[in-house]
């Protein structure tokens, strides 16, 4: 089914000769330091085919053949060959055979018991770019394991190879933190939330608490079950700002130590932390457990919508901001920031923020994710900063995705369709060509205010997290819009066959 691989190959050559029929009596052949592949190949196929196939080292006849070599070739470059003998899998490193198995799961139907022809193709790929990610937001409501493991499939199954989770917000506290039980304990669980859309007045709450954590135990096992699908989980601790589940389990982190409660509302909310050292310190702590769970190169510490006007009516914080001669409330923020950023390079890892932290200056080793528009990133980049693109007029998930909202449920507002989607283009016309070497990729966002269950989830995602796939995997010049249509249409049934509930674009009525 080469008609609708997605996202598309960087080459993809139909060659003469016969191809071959795949069924469950093939034999996978796991080469030297092929068996990780082979084993998950072996699971892809099983619901595809009604069985696991058989791993072997050696076989006769038509096998599906896994290979790692020693040429020189891109670090997530692939070859993958059909030929009356079989499939032939190459790459020159784990990663690389991961993405071939998973594009060899897309040239078979989604159910084939009796088994399935292949074509004879030539297939040479390798993505665009290095980051191409989704973010996850548990913090509004949290997200069971077993769903953030479905959706790590499914980055895999699009050849995505980040997950970017925010686990902290002003509603929820989501990542256990054992020198600070209390961020759990109260910091993960708020009394109810409100009802209807966030800017609706009046405001009106559920009445239902709400709350759930991740277990150290239970990140190290979504790291592991992530790693073993080539998907890195980036975690992100966000501050100053959105900080109010932590400061409803330690009073001592605000501004004015009175107690507060776990967020029940969206939208931007005026607590931030304070700037004392035992403040910082307790950042630290935080961050230094973190590090111990996530192997991540990547840290993310948010940085963004930090509202400084408890900064600027405290005499104490105006006193802090001349002691370490920050200059004003900016710069007290890119004093945090900074600090942050010295121990997480102390222990090889790098810091990433929302393009926030570029205001008051910051660290060369700082690693930029543009949100509000693509101006922060083409700033960062200038500077000698790698960048991120996550721009929301193309990358924000929560957004609606048709005109006609009566078939749509509750979203934030705005307005993302797929073919806005499909447009994304992380490298701005802006940018010379040292420059855009340090755009490293995109991601989407799936921010969490309206997405309370699995259902949602799928619906917000998808079909748009596959435009995104293509969009950040895909050469530039192959871009073609009315082409992705047409493959997505094939690719939906995979979806469907994975029970994975997208959004189905209304079809428009004539006459």
């Amino acid at each position: 089914m080469l008609d609708d691989l997605l996202p598309l190959p960087a080459s993809c050559t139909p060659v003469t000769g016969p191809g071959c029929r795949i069924d469950a009596d093939t034999p996978i052949v796991a080469g030297v330091g092929a068996l990780p592949e082979a084993e998950l190949l072996a699971g892809l196929l099983a619901p595809v085919l009604g069985r696991p196939l058989r791993i072997v080292e050696a076989a006769e006849g038509v096998a599906i053949r896994l290979e790692r070599h020693d040429r020189p070739a891109a670090p997530e470059s692939y070859e993958l060959r059909v030929a009356a003998d079989g499939a032939r899998l190459a790459a020159a490193t784990g990663v690389g055979l991961g993405w071939a198995v998973q594009t060899l799961v897309q040239m078979l139907p989604p159910h084939a018991p009796a088994g399935a022809a292949l074509a004879a193709v030539a297939i040479a790929d390798q993505p665009r770019f290095p980051w191409r990610g989704a973010m996850l937001d548990p913090a509004r409501y949290f997200l069971p394991v077993a769903e953030v493991l479905r959706f790590i499939d499914l980055l895999a199954r699009h050849r995505m190879n980040r997950l970017h989770l925010h686990l902290t917000d002003d509603q929820g506290w989501r990542m256990e933190i054992r020198r600070h039980p209390r961020l759990t304990a109260v910091g993960a669980w708020r009394s109810e939330t409100v009802s209807g859309h966030g800017s609706a007045k009046p405001q009106v709450f559920d009445g239902v608490p709400h709350g759930g954590f991740y277990s150290q135990d239970d990140c190290r096992r979504m790291v592991a079950y992530a790693a073993a699908r080539h998907v890195t989980i980036v975690p992100e601790i966000d501050l100053p700002g959105h900080m109010q589940a932590a400061i409803a389990a330690y009073p001592w982190l605000g501004n004015d130590g009175l107690p507060c409660p776990v967020f029940t509302r969206w939208g931007v909310n005026p607590h931030i932390l304070n700037a004392e050292e035992r403040t910082l310190r307790f950042l630290e702590d935080v961050l230094t457990e973190v590090m111990e769970v996530f192997p991540s190169p990547w840290i993310h510490i948010g940085g963004d919508e930090a509202v400084k006007d408890e900064w600027k009516a405290s005499p104490r914080i105006q006193e802090r901001i001349r002691e370490l001669g920050c200059g004003d409330e900016h710069g007290l923020q890119s004093h945090i920031i900074c600090r942050m950023d010295r121990l997480l390079t102390a222990h090889g890892r790098r810091l990433l923020g929302w393009d926030e932290i570029l205001e008051g200056g910051l660290s060369p080793n700082a690693t930029v994710m543009s949100w509000r528009s693509f101006a922060g990133g083409i700033a960062a980049a200038r500077q000698g900063h790698d960048v991120i693109m996550a721009v929301k007029s193309h990358t924000y998930f929560d957004y609606y995705q048709h005109p006609d909202r009566s078939c749509q449920r509750l979203s934030i507002g705005g307005m993302l369709t797929l073919e806005t989607a499909y447009a994304f283009e992380p490298i701005p016309p802006e940018l010379n060509a040292d420059e855009a070497q340090h755009v490293l990729g995109g991601q989407c966002q799936l921010w969490g205010e309206y997405i309370a269950d699995r259902s949602r989830l799928d619906e917000q995602a998808f079909p748009r997290l596959c435009a995104t796939a293509e969009t950040l995997w895909s050469p530039r010049e192959a871009r073609d819009w009315p082409g992705f249509q047409r493959r997505l249409a094939g690719h939906l049934q995979r979806l469907d066959a994975l029970g994975v509930g997208h959004f189905r674009i209304p079809v428009a009525r004539v006459g």
